[in-house]
Order: structure tokens, then sequence, then C-alpha cells
């Protein structure tokens, strides 16, 4: 899918969290990534390669003014 993940980034993910919610939201990036839960406010850190496995839909992607 996509290589590169930035903060602000939504996507939804092959499996919905328990709380019901499809939609997360990129919070940090570095060696793992940290996703929150659009619904619930919970947590969840994924490796890069994790994250490219499970992501099912890149929703919106935050403009960078270069």
């Amino acid at each position: 899918m996509m290589a590169n993940f930035a903060v602000g980034d939504k996507c939804t993910l092959k499996k919905t969290h328990p709380c019901g919610g499809t939609v997360w939201t990129v919070v940090r990036t570095g060696a793992d990534i940290k996703l929150c839960c659009d619904t619930c406010g919970k947590f969840v850190n994924l490796t890069r390669d994790d994250l490219r496995k499970r992501v099912k839909d890149v929703l919106s992607k935050k403009e960078e003014n270069q």
C-alpha cells in the first residue's frame, strides 16, 4: 500500500477495534508508528511492516506544505 506515514494521516485497518471503531489517526512516527482509535481514544504501537500489512485504506493524507 503506501510506504510513508505522517502524523495526522487517517486510515482504516483490516480488523476493527474491540470498541467497534474503524478509523485510526497516526499520532507518532519513528521506528514504530503510534495510532489512536478515533472512537475510544486508545493507543496502539505497530512496527512499520505490521502497519503496512494491516492497513486497508488511507482515508485522508495530511497535506505538507514545502
